[in-house]
């Protein structure tokens, strides 16, 4: 679910809540950047939840319409088709997901007034109309439905948005990359699927390596923070390093890290990572200048004989 360049970001936040704070406590930072790593996937199960959130609104709401006074036989014999969704019915059987929200206590609580507002305005659209005059869907269309109403109405919505920062000062980052996994986790599910099969996507793909990464991104930017301050103010010339923007200055040590310690990591795809990171986190001009004092640090490098790089094509 997290590749690289996310992990980059999360290792730049955590950086940039070092320098802000002017922290100096390492095992700290560290432990509070896998715990935003932990965080995302906190968020990924709440927005898988939703979706069953949604079905169960839908239930109590036509069960509310059944006990009414003179209720019609369409609310006496409502259509189930939403209701027994297989998508939703096999991640709301699954194990897995079940235990997770059990031991992370995962819910949506007090915002049920919300959910029931939300299925509301998904019911009285047309894609939903369109849905339920469908007798028999099968799984492939139950999926796509489900898909598409997340896109429409989840996706881009405010309201989770404003949830995601309230809960978590990176959530509202996180949020983008959550839909997109839940979106992902729905194409995904399969007809022979039983409760016990793996439905949910990991954290990452592959655990020892992505953490040893991220944590040695982190550690080798801080124990070289004063070597690469030093080399930056060399690069730039008659500016000084605490007049660049804060972001810039990060984005350049994590690069250099990179090209200093990661020995299996292209030198293109260090720069080429940390030059678009600036495009998203950083000011417009920024590009341009990390794009310069990377390429004079690799010449540079280069001619030395510093950059490291094991495998054939590395080095370009």
């Amino acid at each position: 679910m997290l590749n690289r360049r996310y992990l980059r970001i999360k290792v730049l936040q955590a950086l940039y809540s070092w320098f802000q704070a002017d922290n100096d406590d390492l095992v700290k930072t560290e432990k509070e950047m896998l715990g935003s790593i932990d965080k995302v996937y906190d968020l990924y199960l709440l927005m898988l939840l939703l979706v069953i959130e949604l079905v169960d609104s839908a239930e109590k709401l036509m069960e509310t319409k059944k006990i009414k006074n003179f209720a019609t036989d369409e609310e006496l014999n409502p259509n189930l088709h939403f209701i027994e969704n297989k998508a939703v019915k096999l991640l709301r059987d699954n194990v897995e997901f079940n235990r997770h929200l059990s031991t992370k206590r995962i819910n949506w609580g007090i915002h049920s007034d919300v959910i029931r507002k939300l299925f509301v305005k998904i019911s009285d659209s047309e894609l939903f109309k369109k849905y339920m005059l469908v007798e028999e869907s099968g799984l492939k269309k139950d999926k796509a439905f489900i898909i598409d109403i997340y896109e429409k109405f989840i996706c881009d919505n405010e309201f989770f948005e404003q949830i995601a920062e309230e809960e978590s000062i990176y959530w509202s980052l996180d949020l983008e990359l959550v839909n997109l996994n839940v979106i992902k986790t729905f194409e995904k599910m399969k007809l022979v699927q039983d409760g016990n099969s793996k439905i949910l996507l990991d954290v990452f793909r592959d655990k020892e390596d992505d953490l040893k990464f991220t944590k040695e991104l982190l550690r080798k930017s801080l124990v070289n923070n004063k070597e690469y301050s030093d080399l930056i103010q060399k690069y730039t010339m008659n500016w000084e390093v605490d007049r660049l923007a804060k972001i810039d200055i990060i984005l350049l040590k994590l690069a250099m890290t990179e090209l200093d310690h990661m020995s299996t990591i292209p030198v293109k795809v260090s720069m080429n990572e940390y030059i678009d990171l600036s495009k998203h986190f950083s000011t417009p001009k920024s590009k341009n200048f990390i794009n310069g004092v990377l390429d004079r640090v690799v010449a540079d490098w280069k001619a030395e004989g510093r950059l490291s790089k094991t495998g054939r094509g590395l080095m370009e």
